[in-house]
């Protein structure tokens, strides 16, 4: 038994809360099979798996392309807008991929944004004959590729610069060209942060409900919510959940596995920053057209979409009640984000002051709950409770506890802290191991209590990296839809939840201002916390 149990029971309750939608879909895989289950089988189920993996390769590649020729530029080269681009380029990550998806429909549907800018540039003619039609596959591997290539992008930016310049120095001195140096010792280099770039992005994609439910792709996700609501098969929706499952904790395997390996490219005392090459004239016309279109297309264009259908039918100004959503909204990000942070900060200091193995193993575990996705973690959690409650109601007749959980805001808060846990732990967990031991022991010589060691060192120390991490799990919750859709209370609505529900009925133009909301908040906090996350120190 540990010396402090507060914090080693406290460290088994968290884990034990992150492992019950692991456990729950294991468990129920082996439940009773139903007739829909043999029936998918034989019919869609091969399709559900085969579109999700069609999905995920052609997304990997293209936010490999887009992530290695950003972060490629603005790494290496100082021309014209360079500096702007290097932040601006995240600006995607507040645009979900279903939002994006929107505004594809909107612009390519018949007599859509397209067929307006046509005839206001060239006059009156059948444009719709010309203007191609994005959906299904296509559709929904653009929408993710230019939402999640901001995760590889970052990850292989912040990889180039901690190359030492000495790294390119020898390529010169082998005789390699530019071309050469970068193909066969850069990229090489960057390798574990592409490959965790890439981890994030297939998880993200193969998590993605919103994004091929609106191009009508049957992914396995498309397959679990079906399952549920559309044939009220709890069992089946476990099942397929099972399979998504295995994917995603492979991938998150790989993810963890790839920053470990990932320090070997941290500076060391001969480090010497990389030396821009400054582009002028035209030589700095390739770059800038690359970083243009790519910022162009994947941030600027969805905006202006929303902005073009609210401008065009202010009606929905009026019909929406915004502020409603505004308060919604902003209340589930603030609770959230608070009790994640303060549960972390009590877990990792328990961790620090105990030095118990057991307690470190407990609490790695803890951070498995990023790998689930959004609609696997609500269907899980409503097969819990429901089960829990019956078990109670059935053997003790107590009175049913389902309704605390399942369409309350305690239960959506308590989903997200599943969710988002391992970003508040493993942010707070990387600050607190630059605490040197030795200020808490001279801490304790002056006569500071373990409680004032905490608040009064510990906590002014880590407020920066608290804030970023606010910042961070609140963007998350903003763009969270499937676990805030299926869990929020009846009639709750966020900005997520208001848009697709407009989405879904047809009525693009009302879903326009809700989106709007949300990619405006979005922005708000990315740039907020993009001066930390593209630091040059971090």
């Amino acid at each position: 038994m540990t010396k402090y149990n507060i914090w080693f029971f406290g460290s088994l309750i968290v884990a034990s809360v992150v492992a019950m939608p692991i456990i729950t879909i294991f468990f129920s895989f082996f439940s009773e099979t139903s007739n829909y289950f043999y029936i998918l089988k034989e019919t869609f189920l091969i399709d559900y798996i085969f579109n999700s993996i069609t999905v995920l390769l052609f997304v990997i590649f293209f936010t490999f392309i887009l992530g290695i020729f950003s972060a490629y530029f603005v790494s290496f080269y100082d021309f014209p807008l360079s500096n702007f681009f290097s932040w601006a380029l995240i600006l995607s990550f507040a645009v979900p991929g279903y939002i994006y998806a929107f505004s594809i429909i909107a612009f390519f549907e018949n007599f859509g944004t397209a067929f307006s800018l046509l005839t206001f540039l060239f006059g009156e003619n059948n444009y719709n004959t010309i203007i191609p039609k994005i959906d299904g596959l296509i559709g929904a591997i653009i929408s993710l590729s230019f939402s999640l290539f901001p995760y590889v992008y970052v990850l292989i930016r912040a990889s180039f610069y901690y190359q030492s310049n000495n790294y390119i120095e020898v390529g010169k001195n082998l005789g390699l060209s530019t071309k050469e140096t970068f193909l066969r010792i850069v990229l090489p280099s960057a390798r574990p942060a592409i490959i965790a770039g890439l981890a994030l992005v297939s998880m993200e994609c193969l998590s993605d409900f919103g994004t091929v439910s609106f191009f009508s792709v049957n992914t396995l996700t498309t397959g679990i919510y079906n399952s549920w609501l559309s044939f009220d098969d709890l069992n089946t929706a476990n099942q397929i959940s099972f399979i998504l499952l295995i994917f995603i904790l492979l991938l998150f395997s790989i993810e963890i596995y790839s920053r470990k390996e990932a320090r070997y490219h941290q500076p060391g005392r001969g480090f010497k920053p990389i030396t821009k090459i400054k582009l002028t004239g035209r030589k700095s016309i390739f770059p800038i057209i690359i970083c243009s279109l790519i910022f162009l297309l994947s941030f600027i264009f969805p905006v202006s979409q929303m902005i073009y259908w609210t401008m065009k039918f202010p009606k929905y100004l009026q019909d929406i009640n915004i502020l409603k959503i505004n308060l919604n909204t902003l209340m589930l990000v603030a609770s959230a984000s608070v009790i994640i942070v303060i549960i972390s900060l009590f877990i990792n200091y328990g961790s620090r002051i105990s030095k118990s193995k057991i307690l470190n193993y407990i609490t790695t575990f803890s951070i498995s709950g990023y790998a689930i996705p959004g609609v696997i973690l609500a269907l899980a959690f409503i097969t819990f409770f429901s089960n829990l409650s019956d078990f109670f109601t059935n053997n003790f007749e107590l009175k049913s506890s389902k309704s605390l959980f399942i369409g309350s805001i305690f239960g959506l808060l308590l989903a997200y802290f599943i969710r988002f846990f391992s970003l508040s732990f493993n942010g707070i967990k990387s600050s607190y191991e630059k605490i040197n031991n030795s200020i808490d022991e001279s801490a304790y010589l002056l006569g500071y209590s373990k409680i004032n060691t905490f608040l009064k060192i510990h906590v002014p120390y880590l407020s920066i990296n608290i804030i970023l991490i606010v910042l961070l799990i609140s963007l998350e919750v903003i763009k969270e839809l499937p676990m805030t859709m299926i869990l929020r209370p009846f009639n709750f609505e966020t900005f997520a939840t208001q848009a697709y529900i407009y989405a879904s009925q047809d009525l693009l133009e009302a879903a326009a201002l809700p989106s709007l909301f949300l990619i405006f908040w979005s922005t708000i906090l990315i740039l907020l916390s993009s001066r930390y996350i593209l630091s040059k120190k971090n």
